[in-house]
């Protein structure tokens, strides 16, 4: 024993001391440049000590996981929303459901601000803040039968605070929604190859959900090995595909991807949860972890250097070219999903808690996942940071602001302090077999950059630099749509337990007239938005796109809101501070930056300002980027209203529920005696699961006398 203990202490002090050479190296090199695989230590050491340390302490000294406790997945099994599933493949689902566009290019654009900013927001921010909110919701939505995020808002706050709580999360959902819907349109439209690897992921995965139910019930291992050898498969054929005359089939016009993706929401919505969506998710999960996997792999091995400074001078003026406002609050509402994200909330109340089997593998899946999709966000800093900076803000500047021509580009990057030649930045488009780089916003472009420039340098030299960049194009696109069909199932249960306040029969998620019309009333809605955006580039969910960020981050005050209430009310006063810290801050930034966004003097942050600039401009005849004509004019004017007063709701909508919660938690405080909770009772639970992916000896041990009929 003591050997065995004296073996972890080492173990563990290695760890700490390897993350911290990481963070030391980072945070002191100035003026040169430092190996990216610095950034790679100072990450898995971090996420590897918050891991076995403060979400351990957390779920045994805080919430107190009960591992005798029936979960809902146990006691309302019903075959369609509620079914115990394997850890593994749960594990599976819930990482693809939560990592969607942010972690991927949220922090490619936050680059602008330097790479240091960034990576400890990433990792500080997920340890304490978006890992730990993300189970705590998990832990009490399994506590109160899958409940959603706004649900227990209502029943714990109050009707008051919880339907703005209802209205807000529902509100922002379906915005999430329809961005990571045009996110995916923009990457497959023109795809042959993204299309039909992406399309074949669908059949496969219903054959390993059949698999799993039917033909080999429980083997996880046969059913991984047959997925992701099918998925290669699938990988392999893309490209053949896109080379042969099938391409024409899978060449898809944006409309038409759109009607697809609507239709494929809808189904998945509804469709048993164990048909398609958890072993799609879980599949895709290999796809993920793989890439990421092989991109750190690839760092370590070429040893690419960080180009982008540690800190650039936009962080302080607010004038970058990629997007406007200073490091605070900006760079945090950037990153978005990285770090902290209300959307996972919603798939944290939404699906997996209808499918977790023990309460004890709550931390490595409510925790690990977000560990998992931070290391996502932080590998894709790194590329956004290997690259020449020249190249990435000739990448993600705006058309009218560096012109569209490599000259113009190149004088223009000059003006921001940085240098990259006309020949160069035809150099690297014909690299990646590409007629232009310049101004590809919206930071996919520049992942896929980035993933090449390492891939190549490890496999197939700079020959295979096209090869790695449409393969990481595609790659973004199976990353962001695994989220887009959790989100429809997640929204439907939202809406279902919204309307279940007015008509009951609602509030059974797996009743088929309010499963099917709920599940068409979420489609039909996000799907609009993407339909219009898709026809008018200025319409639409474009118009909503400026509020993504900080909508998401709002989302977030709310589920930090309601675990903090929720802390509180439980009898886990002393606690509270673990979710109510986080949610100061979250508050502190988001609210800060809906201020500006609707206040502020500067065109390119306030809305309302930008609004004015062009009113005077339509007065005075002018047209103005990123308008083409006096209608474009008319369309901006109309979407900086919309966003400047969208903006301004959400705000209010959320310091109405913060103050709500806080008069319900001084009432506790007050009178514990008097405070109702909605938690379910207790019901013995009959089935044997370990806690995490590796089962201890206790639980191997537990396991084969569940077998045997006995007792360990």
């Amino acid at each position: 024993m003591r050997a065995a203990n004296t073996r972890t202490i080492v173990i563990w002090t290695a760890v700490a001391l390897i993350g911290a050479a990481g963070w030391t190296l980072l945070a002191l090199s100035r003026g040169e440049e430092v190996s990216a695989a610095w950034m790679v230590a100072a990450a898995l050491g971090s996420y590897a000590i918050g891991y076995r340390f403060y979400a351990r302490f957390i779920t045994t000294r805080v919430l107190r996981v009960d591992r005798t406790r029936a979960t809902p997945a146990e006691r309302l099994n019903d075959g369609v929303d509620f079914h115990p599933t394997d850890r593994r493949v749960l594990l599976g689902h819930h990482f693809a459901a939560i990592a969607g566009a942010g972690p991927l290019v949220g922090p490619v654009l936050a680059a602008q601000m330097g790479y240091l900013p960034g990576t400890i927001w990433i990792i500080v921010g997920v340890i304490f803040a978006g890992a730990v909110q993300d189970m705590v919701v998990l832990f009490f939505s399994t506590r109160r039968d899958g409940k959603s995020l706004g649900q227990m808002a209502r029943e714990e706050i109050g009707p008051f605070g919880g339907a703005a709580a209802l209205l807000a999360a529902f509100a922002i959902m379906i915005i999430l929604l329809g961005v990571l819907a045009l996110v995916i349109v923009n990457a497959l439209a023109q795809s042959p190859w993204g299309t039909f690897s992406i399309a074949m992921t669908i059949p496969i995965a219903l054959l390993m959900g059949l698999y799993l139910r039917v033909l080999r019930p429980g083997r996880v291992t046969e059913v991984s090995l047959i997925g992701v050898g099918l998925l290669l498969i699938a990988l392999v054929s893309g490209r053949w595909v896109a080379e042969s005359s099938w391409a024409d089939a899978f060449t898809l016009q944006p409309k038409t991807l759109v009607i697809w993706l609507v239709a494929y929401g809808f189904i998945a919505s509804v469709l048993p949860v164990w048909t398609l969506l958890a072993p799609r998710d879980y599949l895709s999960t290999f796809m993920k972890t793989g890439t990421i996997g092989l991109l750190a792999l690839g760092v370590v091995v070429a040893l690419p250097n960080l180009k982008m400074d540690a800190v650039t001078a936009f962080a302080g003026r607010g004038d970058g070219p990629v997007f406007a406002g200073s490091l605070f609050p900006f760079v945090f509402i950037t990153i978005a999903c990285g770090a902290l994200s209300g959307f996972h909330a919603l798939i944290s109340s939404g699906t997996t808690p209808k499918m977790v089997q023990k309460e004890t593998q709550i931390r490595m899946i409510g925790y690990g996942s977000m560990l998992m999709e931070s290391f996502v966000a932080v590998m894709a800093l790194v590329a956004a940071s290997v690259i020449d900076p020249g190249l990435y803000f000739a990448m993600n500047a705006p058309a009218g602001v560096i012109g569209d021509t490599v000259q113009s580009a190149s004088q223009a990057v000059a003006h921001f302090g940085y240098r990259i030649s006309p020949d160069q930045l035809a150099a690297a488009a014909k690299a990646v077999e590409e007629q232009t780089l310049l101004s590809r916003t919206g930071g996919a472009p520049t992942l896929a950059v980035g993933v090449a420039d390492i891939f190549s340098k490890v496999v197939g030299g700079a020959g295979m630099k096209a090869f790695w960049y449409h393969f990481a194009i595609m790659f973004e696109a199976l990353f962001i749509l695994t989220a887009l069909d959790a989100g429809t199932r997640v929204g439907r249960f939202m809406l279902q337990d919204m309307l279940g306040n007015v008509f009951k029969p609602f509030r059974r998620v797996s009743w088929k007239p309010g499963m099917l019309l709920c599940g068409a009333a979420v489609v039909a809605l996000w799907g609009y938005f993407l339909w219009v955006g898709v026809h008018e580039p200025l319409g639409g969910i474009n118009q909503l796109f400026p509020v993504f960020g900080i909508a998401n981050q709002l989302l977030a005050a709310v589920a930090l809101t309601v675990c903090t209430t929720l802390l509180v009310k439980s009898g886990r006063l002393k606690w509270a501070w673990i979710t109510g810290v986080p949610l100061a801050w979250d508050a502190t930034v988001t609210l800060t930056a809906s201020w500006q966004k609707v206040f502020s003097g500067d065109p390119r942050v306030g809305f309302f300002t930008q609004r004015s600039v062009y009113e005077d401009a339509i007065a005075a005849g002018k047209i103005l980027p990123p308008a083409k004509t006096t209608g474009d004019m008319h369309t901006v004017v109309t979407n900086s209203t919309v966003d400047g007063v969208l903006s301004a709701a959400l705000a209010l909508l959320i310091v109405v529920v913060i103050a709500d919660a806080a008069r319900v938690c001084i009432r506790h405080v007050r009178k514990p005696d008097a405070t109702l909770l909605s938690e379910a009772p207790h019901v013995t639970s009959a089935i044997v699961a370990p806690a995490g992916l590796i089962a201890s000896k206790e639980e191997k041990a537990e396991l084969a006398a569940a077998q045997r009929g006995g007792t360990p």
